[in-house]
């Protein structure tokens, strides 16, 4: 048993108190405001530092994109059709990718990672736990989403090879075209089975990969992220998932500060960022941290990304950006803790910081929504993965 005594604690369940916390294994065991006096085999005074839940990045492409090794490493977009949902982001990570080895460091303790924008259809995302060199042995949840892409990137990398889409009507007909062969493509095969069942020999339609992804995300099985900056996409995005019944979430909501109040109406959550970035397209023009503060005083459940921008040791850099542009320090918390959890479909296990859940817990030297806290220790799955 490890036990974490004298520290400041985030469990994002209640007020911070202070306390401490016990490990055993790979999972939390108890937290309690005062001393913990079980018997452990590790024990750490904290001092009065924080401890919080580890971060989670609801959005990156860490173990896809190897920028130190330049082209070898571009694994996250396959640029040769637009329609490519049944790629796989656990095909194309990279575990030694610096991007994740040292994600612990920034108090990342998950990502979900997967395809570009390149493509409509981009694949299928996956969430790991940022410590491992195998990624079987990483892996939280796969998938945990498919990457749908509006605007720009579909556009202008079939645009100028005169290939579909090289409009915006081009990618929604091609989404809307896509999952009504994939419902299609469903109910043939309840029909068959049902005929089968009740005696007639009904051919099952051959098995077709594509619209298999697409009929599991019909179905619910994991919801449907859309890449969109621009408003006129993020509505677009929001209509599609109306018409299919999709678990939709947003992606970047770039100019979403427009249309926060239709968009939280909707219910629907937006994974917002990154917002370091210049102005290198036009459904950029608008880019701001004041974005996250105002969708959420909208009632729009948000969470914070980096799409791999600034990299995962600076990670704390776009909470402490947030709220300085208007996002309060309680969101701001929340928005890379247990709102990406619940967004992810995995906070039954992570974050948070309640008996029963994964041991992933980040201790700080002051508030980590001030600039100048820095991470002292990482823990994941109950091991140390950083110290300084």
């Amino acid at each position: 048993m490890i036990i974490f005594s004298n520290a400041y604690i985030h469990t994002m369940t209640q007020e911070p108190f202070r306390g401490s916390i016990a490990v055993e294994g790979s999972k939390i065991v108890r937290v309690a405001p005062g001393p913990i006096d079980d018997d452990a085999e590790e024990r750490y005074d904290c001092e009065g530092a924080v401890i919080t839940p580890g971060f989670i990045d609801a959005h990156t492409h860490q173990g896809l994109f190897q920028g130190d090794i330049g082209w070898a490493g571009m694994d996250g977009n396959e640029m040769t059709d637009p329609v490519t949902p049944h790629l796989r982001a656990i095909d194309a990570i990279n575990p030694a990718d610096p991007g994740i080895r040292e994600a612990a460091s920034g108090g990342v303790t998950v990502i979900n990672t997967g395809p570009g924008s390149a493509n409509v259809f981009g694949g299928l995302f996956c969430a790991i736990k940022t410590s491992g060199d195998i990624v079987e042995k990483m892996i939280h949840k796969n998938p945990s989403c498919l990457k749908i892409a509006f605007g720009e990137n579909p556009k202008s990398v079939y645009g100028k090879n005169e290939k579909a889409p090289q409009t915006r009507m081009a990618i929604a007909a091609l989404i809307r075209e896509w999952f009504y062969k994939a419902s299609d493509y469903q109910k043939k095969i309840e029909k068959a089975k049902s005929e089968t069942a009740s005696g007639d020999d009904a051919k099952i339609p051959d098995f077709d990969i594509k619209l298999d992804v697409l009929a599991r995300a019909l179905r619910g099985e994991f919801p449907v992220h859309a890449h969109c900056h621009r408003a006129d996409d993020i509505i677009t995005a929001i209509r599609l998932a109306e018409e299919f019944n999709l678990r939709l979430v947003l992606v970047h909501a770039t100019e979403g500060h427009a249309i926060a109040d239709h968009i939280a109406s909707k219910k629907v959550p937006a994974v917002v960022g990154p917002s370091f970035v210049g102005r290198e397209k036009v459904e950029l023009r608008e880019i701001s941290f004041k974005t996250p503060g105002i969708l959420a005083g909208a009632g729009v459940d948000i969470c914070l990304q980096s799409d791999t921008l600034p990299p995962l040791p600076y990670f704390q850099a776009i909470v402490c950006m947030a709220i300085k542009e208007g996002l309060d320090r309680a969101t701001a918390l929340r928005a890379v803790t247990v709102q990406p959890a619940r967004v992810l479909g995995i906070d039954e296990r992570v974050g948070t910081l309640e008996p029963g859940k994964d041991a992933d817990l980040v201790m700080w030297s002051g508030d980590p929504t001030e600039f100048y806290s820095r991470v002292t220790m990482t823990f994941i799955d109950g091991k140390k993965a950083y110290s300084i």
